[in-house]
């Protein structure tokens, strides 16, 4: 059975039981396949920490990775893991979701050059190719990236490489790219014998924000036991990550015998200092930040106070 088409009926099926379930489920789509990236939520599952809340927890792997959120805003799933970026962008379009928890609290962005190449620091990309996926958000950082030097987007040829990121640098296609994952690409770059350099979006005027954030719709914080008592199991997953790092690799590729390869492992190590301490917690100042710069940026229209963003459940 093809990838798409497996998940697409996983879906269903959710969707499907999505009025019937019992009061201690929770449906939690994930961003995209299953990574070191959701390490805590793994570890929570396989130590049994959901059990002790006593709530059943469904984890959905999506088709494609913009469903999470419009399907968290449509109310068929309880919760997505989505973007701090994505979610000011979306609640400027309409949409009614709200942050209740934070996965992963630092960025994860980068722009990410080859060690061995003629890039040296960020004014040499005048008049060179970057490599990009998915454009919006990734076009603000670059601006903003390329502004710390006095460069403009017009200064750079972008070119749309998809999700092959490593190899168009590799290949030379490009000479550098943006939304490149640090725990991930520099990695990959390494197994295939590369050196990649990165310039940390946070580092060239890009405010600090959470990467990866759990959402719902708005109307769920009416009942919000259920997801209090997610967020307070996640937390003891993470804890026990970072006390516990290679019992709780062991945890993860239990069962799961696929995500047993070397990037994978790597990334494992590169992820853990970045995850959410107090998942539930907000950093009430930081989205305000963020909100103003996206609105400087002209990438939303207005920049609203922290509480039309995100709640602390806790």
């Amino acid at each position: 059975m093809n990838f798409k088409f497996k998940y697409v009926i996983i879906l269903f099926y959710f969707i499907l039981c999505n009025t019937s379930k019992a009061n201690n489920e929770i449906t939690v789509m994930l961003d995209w396949f299953i990574n070191p990236d959701h390490a805590p939520l793994y570890v929570a599952l396989e130590k049994g920490y959901f059990d002790e809340e006593n709530i059943k927890v469904n984890f959905i792997v999506p088709a494609d990775p913009n469903d999470p959120p419009k399907l968290a805003a449509a109310k068929k799933i309880d919760l997505a893991i989505s973007y701090q970026p994505q979610l000011h962008m979306q609640i400027d379009q309409g949409l009614p979701l709200i942050r209740v928890g934070t996965l992963v609290a630092t960025p994860l962005n980068c722009l990410l050059v080859l060690e061995e190449g003629n890039i040296k620091k960020i004014s040499d990309l005048k008049g060179k190719k970057i490599g990009y996926s998915v454009g919006g958000f990734e076009d603000t950082l670059l601006k903003t990236i390329l502004r710390s030097q006095n460069l403009l987007l017009s200064d750079v040829e972008l070119i749309n490489v998809n999700f092959s990121l490593s190899p168009a640098l590799i290949s030379k296609k490009v000479d550098a790219v943006i939304g490149a994952f640090r725990n991930f690409e520099l990695n990959q770059l390494n197994l295939l014998n590369k050196t990649g350099k990165a310039f940390y979006v946070e580092e060239h005027g890009v405010p600090p924000y959470d990467e990866l954030i759990f959402v719902t719709h708005k109307d769920n914080l009416q009942e919000n036991s259920k997801i209090l008592s997610f967020l307070r199991a996640t937390e003891k997953g993470v804890h026990y990550l970072i006390n516990h790092p290679d019992e709780s690799w062991k945890l993860f590729i239990k069962d799961r015998p696929e995500l047993d390869d070397k990037l994978n492992r790597k990334a494992w190590f590169d992820t853990i200092p970045r995850f959410a301490l107090r998942p539930a917690a907000m950093d009430r100042k930081r989205y305000e930040r963020f909100a103003q710069y996206l609105k400087r940026e002209k990438s939303i229209n207005k920049a609203l106070n922290w509480q039309r963003y995100g709640v602390e459940l806790e």
